[in-house]
């Protein structure tokens, strides 16, 4: 496509940005639905799929059509299927889904989002919070609500996890806990990569469960253990190497700076702490997941936001860790490793 210049200016850069909750809102519609999942087995004819999945004849076929141009499903001769990439991450019945995460998007985020414009005029939250709610109380009090909020945990999660189990010396270390656990993704793919270690995931009780579950269906239930606790109230366990992921981001600036010392004090000489999000550029110009992220929490909390690799560095610093690096993981996410 020929590139908009001041003579020859084009709006569609502009109005692909503006109207881009089409497309997501039909990818939100498609896993509420289960369409990927519906399509697990094999191909389906339209109508077949359309009545599996409850939809009315009048939208049916734009809205799997639309699935098709959105690259999310293929159609051969009438039939429907999933491509590789939803096949393996957004079909329920698959350990690598990932749809947890979407599914709060559509269930929570999208609407809250339509109040961006008040958040940012008054700074307070736009979630449970506006009508006197709390969000975290709110996700741990239902069982079911917890369990879709500690899968999108996962879901987020995820590439983060795998990319940790990767490139972090974890030969160099014997035992490690996440700070934050939810689920266990983490905990668990670096026990699958890493058979020397022991470890375990600290959390609050109610998520004990649910920890406890996704562990023994991996198989790992000698080696990684759940831990009790609020990282408010009680001081963190201790290991090797503590991890905190998806965690910091949702605190104002002094509770950020009290985590990292609670996590400084329970590590050995030499010990680390891994803590990573999506952590926005040193410039603040590239990372466009992560400065929405912050947004984000502005929606979401009423002091958490996102922050550069150079903050996270001063911060563990004034913590008292003695030294702190950024490496890059998957996506937009980052980790910043601190040396006691």
């Amino acid at each position: 496509m020929q590139e908009a210049t001041s003579a020859n200016p084009d709006p569609q850069r502009l109005l692909q940005i503006g109207m881009a909750f089409w497309a997501s809102k039909a990818m939100l519609s498609a896993v509420e639905l289960g369409v990927f999942t519906a399509l697990s087995n094999g191909p389906r004819q339209a109508d077949d799929l359309a009545k599996a999945l409850g939809l009315h004849p009048r939208g049916a076929l734009d809205f799997l059509d639309t699935l098709v141009a959105l690259d999310l499903l293929t159609r051969e001769n009438g039939r429907y299927a999933n491509t590789h990439d939803a096949d393996f991450f957004l079909d329920r019945n698959k350990p690598s889904y990932v749809g947890g995460l979407l599914e709060m998007a559509n269930a929570r985020l999208y609407p809250f989002w339509g109040s961006l414009t008040e958040a940012l005029r008054t700074g307070l939250p736009q979630n449970e919070a506006k009508h006197g709610g709390n969000l975290f109380e709110t996700l741990y009090s239902d069982p079911a609500r917890l369990r879709g909020f500690l899968r999108a945990m996962s879901g987020v999660s995820m590439g983060a996890a795998k990319a940790i189990a990767r490139q972090f010396p974890w030969r160099e270390y014997s035992t490690f806990i996440d700070i934050g656990a939810a689920q266990g993704a983490l905990p668990v793919q670096v026990a699958l990569a890493h058979p020397h270690l022991m470890g375990g995931g600290f959390d609050l009780p109610v998520v004990g469960p649910v920890f406890d579950e996704y562990v023994a269906a991996n198989g790992l239930q000698d080696r990684l253990r759940f831990y009790p606790g609020d990282f408010f109230k009680d001081a963190c366990p201790s290991a090797d190497v503590l991890v905190m992921g998806h965690i910091l981001h949702d605190w104002n600036l002094e509770q950020k700076i009290e985590l990292l010392a609670k996590c400084h004090a329970a590590l050995p000489s030499g010990g680390c702490l891994i803590v990573y999000d999506a952590i926005i550029d040193d410039e603040r110009r590239q990372n466009a997941f992560g400065l929405l992220m912050s947004l984000n929490m502005l929606i979401e909390t009423p002091g958490g936001f996102d922050y550069t690799g150079a903050q996270c560095c001063a911060w563990m610093r004034e913590a008292g860790f003695a030294t702190a690096r950024v490496e890059p993981l998957a996506g937009a996410d980052s980790m910043v490793i601190a040396t006691k």
